[in-house]
């Protein structure tokens, strides 16, 4: 005789419809309200096909979430460390699991997605971070689908959700990235080391990223040649198996000279030697000599805070806010120089130019970092219109 299927039933504390499957509840939803019996049918149906998962159905978001920043940490590695998209899903994920962190991940479809995107717009998110936001998501139950942790048909609803589109939508619109002000990049120079100044120069005669330009080593400079090749041991495409050549033209050569040194090993730009030219210049300027007990202090073993051996790009972009507020002028990045010098290159050279330059493997991408440039086309007008 077959068996009987599991009854749909009321749980009375909470209001909703529940089945027990092997000894297990499974909450279905509002009871008698269409979606509780549209899920009741789908167990009913695997629990009858033989095809029913436990662990499966019991999966809560806030647990899938876990498991995926796990797989994350160890997935998203460059050079024995995690990269900066461990972060970005860690942050995209908090609104869901704030959200629908209780949900089954077997229940959650299209319409909590969007209800997830909502409470991001209400925290006043960029309508772009936000769409990468949920693209993240998405990414969390095509994984979890591969790994036979959802049905497909979550993964498939979820990839349905449009993203959001400019000027159709709550969603708070971000300032376009824009060159930084030549004023405002001279107004930094006397609160910085020179480590820190010829940086900034160099990516402006480069074009090279904040990181690359951190992590400069005599090791991955070829100086033969008019122009030197900068190979970088780490850069941003480096996953995709693309090679990132930044050549060094006479300006550059000029920037770096001084930070050449014998051991190829060593970082040209290092905390530790601005930290002693620093001290250096601190005690040629002193006036009052020094007291017997600082004359015999001697530096600790193990300091609480030393400086590295080499920049981070989190580390020079701080730096240089901190100089933007003691200039008392507006806050700008490093990142944003790249986007002076790809204005600087299209206008001369061209957009290809600069595409190359720039290491970018499609055009529209230079676009984002080089302005037009409007005073060439207005002389152009004014000459023939």
């Amino acid at each position: 005789m077959p068996k009987r299927p599991p009854k749909y039933t009321l749980h009375k504390p909470t209001g909703q419809a529940r089945v027990r499957i092997d000894g297990k509840s499974h909450y279905l939803g509002k009871y008698d309200s269409p979606e509780s019996h549209q899920r009741y049918e789908r167990l009913i149906a695997k629990w009858l096909g033989g095809t029913f998962d436990a662990d499966q159905e019991s999966l809560t978001v806030s647990r899938l979430a876990i498991l995926f920043v796990n797989h994350a940490r160890e997935y998203y590695r460059k050079n024995g460390k995690e990269t900066s998209e461990v972060h970005s899903i860690q942050t995209a994920l908090r609104p869901l699991v704030a959200k629908s962190g209780r949900d089954k991940v077997s229940q959650f479809g299209p319409r909590k997605l969007k209800a997830v995107r909502d409470e991001m717009i209400r925290l006043k998110w960029a309508r772009t971070g936000i769409n990468a936001a949920v693209r993240r998501i998405t990414r969390m139950l095509r994984w979890a689908v591969e790994n036979e942790l959802a049905e497909p048909s979550v993964y498939e609803g979820c990839k349905a959700v449009t993203g959001l589109r400019k000027g159709r939508s709550a969603a708070r619109e971000s300032a376009p990235v824009k060159p930084v002000p030549l004023a405002d990049v001279n107004a930094v120079e006397p609160f910085l080391c020179a480590e820190l100044w010829t940086m900034i120069q160099l990516q402006l005669v480069t074009g090279m990223r904040p990181g690359e330009a951190c992590i400069m080593r005599m090791a991955d400079i070829d100086r033969t040649g008019e122009v030197w090749a900068y190979r970088p041991q780490s850069h941003k495409t480096q996953h995709h198996g693309r090679e990132r050549i930044i050549f060094l033209g006479p300006k550059a050569q000029v920037l770096i000279h001084p930070y050449l040194s014998a051991d190829r090993e060593r970082y040209l730009f290092s905390p530790q030697r601005a930290e002693a030219d620093r001290n250096a210049t601190r005690r040629e300027n002193r006036m009052s000599p020094m007291t017997p007990s600082q004359a015999a202090r001697q530096p600790k073993d193990e300091p609480i805070r030393a400086a590295g051996d080499c920049y981070h790009r989190q580390s020079y972009t701080k730096a240089i806010a901190r100089a933007c507020k003691l200039a008392v002028i507006p806050l700008w990045s490093p990142n944003r120089l790249r986007h002076n010098a790809a204005t600087e290159l299209r206008k001369e050279f061209g957009l290809e130019a600069a595409r190359t330059v720039l290491g970018h493997s499609e055009s529209d991408t230079t676009q984002c970092y080089a302005e037009f440039d409007f005073d060439t086309a207005r002389r152009v007008i004014a000459a023939v219109g």
